[in-house]
């Protein structure tokens, strides 16, 4: 396994466009032309070469793309027991567009038990080899708070017992996951970031919450979760302000949640999305006290083709440095590339010329290679 420890000075969110031979097995396996071990294999074959492309690209974290999903979220949180997908009567809102109407509802004890991304990290790990880092991405706990309907009848009584006993199967996935030789995971997390947008801070309102409220029950439901890390594992955290078909939820800085983000989150490293005005400016980072607190700064876009200029994105790296030493920071893209199999509005091509792009910006500001 590659020694330095993550995150990388170039570093990546982790979802990566659904080649064409998925799509196309996705659609014969939903016919009935395939079974699922030919699905499988097809996936295998697929995430083999993904991985090799993102080494060609000079990533030294690889994913699986999240090639074996439909979501970014809804099927880990599917595979935990006491959790069931269902069809919505309507799908997530982004900017002027629609997702599948798909949701979960929590019908029994929530319970971390065989899940079966267990066998996708495995896989992952065993394809890696030693030149680089296997992350494997999960959503955050908070975001089954968030967008689960609670249906079992002790936690509708008692809020508390649904969080004591989501943060403990928290803790057994993050174990388990560790004992599959994985020293670098990601909670991925939209909560935080719609709770610095005066829009989304009303429909928090709407279903029942207390926006500054929910700041104090995710932080302590995710230090819970993460309370019993291995010492040489990494946890770090996205941030997401929406990521489906290149358009977006949320818009607004992160001040109104950066004291309790930066100052409170016993997280190992942040993934910020700083890659529009909509993000706000740097001056949230003044609440990053830790020394040890990684700030991989999302000011590659995802959700387009175009690269960015080289010297506007170092200039952007120099300002935080004035708030953040250059020594806590890292680069990335925004956000993945296909947070739903759907992905994002640019090519294959375009894709891993932009980490590309991050891996050669960041070779320049830190002179790490």
């Amino acid at each position: 396994m590659y020694v330095v420890k993550a995150p990388f000075r170039a570093d990546q969110v982790g979802s990566i466009l659904r080649t064409e031979a998925i799509k196309q097995a996705r659609l014969d396996k939903a016919s009935g032309k395939i079974t699922d071990t030919e699905l499988r294999a097809i996936e295998d074959r697929e995430i083999k070469y993904i991985v090799e492309k993102q080494k060609e690209a000079g990533l030294k974290a690889v994913t699986d793309g999240e090639f074996r999903r439909a979501w970014w979220h809804f099927d880990f949180l599917e595979g935990l027991e006491g959790v069931e997908g269902y069809d919505a009567d309507t799908g997530i809102q982004f900017a002027n567009v629609q997702t599948k109407t798909h949701s979960v509802k929590i019908v029994a004890p929530i319970r971390f038990e065989n899940h079966p991304m267990l066998a996708d990290y495995r896989f992952l790990h065993s394809i890696a080899g030693d030149d680089v880092v296997a992350k494997m991405t999960i959503p955050s706990p908070a975001m089954l708070h968030y967008r689960g309907d609670i249906e079992y009848a002790p936690y509708i009584s008692d809020k508390s017992l649904f969080l004591k006993d989501l943060a403990t199967a928290y803790k057994k996935a993050i174990q388990a996951f560790y004992e599959e030789g994985c020293r670098y995971l990601q909670l991925d997390d939209t909560s935080w970031s719609y709770l610095c947008s005066d829009e989304q801070r009303e429909v928090v309102r709407s279903r029942g919450f207390d926006p500054d409220e929910l700041q104090t029950v995710y932080k302590n439901l995710i230090n819970e979760a993460i309370s019993e890390k291995p010492a040489d594992m990494v946890i770090t955290m996205h941030i997401c302000r929406g990521n489906f078909r290149s358009t977006w939820i949320a818009s607004g800085g992160y001040e109104p949640v950066a004291e309790t983000l930066f100052g409170g989150l016993n997280i190992d490293g942040f993934f910020l999305e700083y890659d529009n005005d909509r993000s706000g400016d740097f001056a949230p980072l003044r609440y990053v006290k830790r020394p040890d607190l990684k700030i991989i700064l999302g000011l590659v876009t995802s959700k387009n083709g175009v690269l960015e200029d080289s010297d506007a994105i170092k200039e952007r790296i120099q300002e935080a440095s004035e708030i953040v030493p250059l020594s806590q920071l890292c680069l990335s893209p925004q956000c993945g590339f296909a947070s739903t199999e759907e992905g994002n509005v640019l090519t294959e091509a375009e894709q891993w010329a932009k980490l590309a792009h991050v891996v050669s910006i960041a070779n320049d500001v830190w002179n790490e290679q």
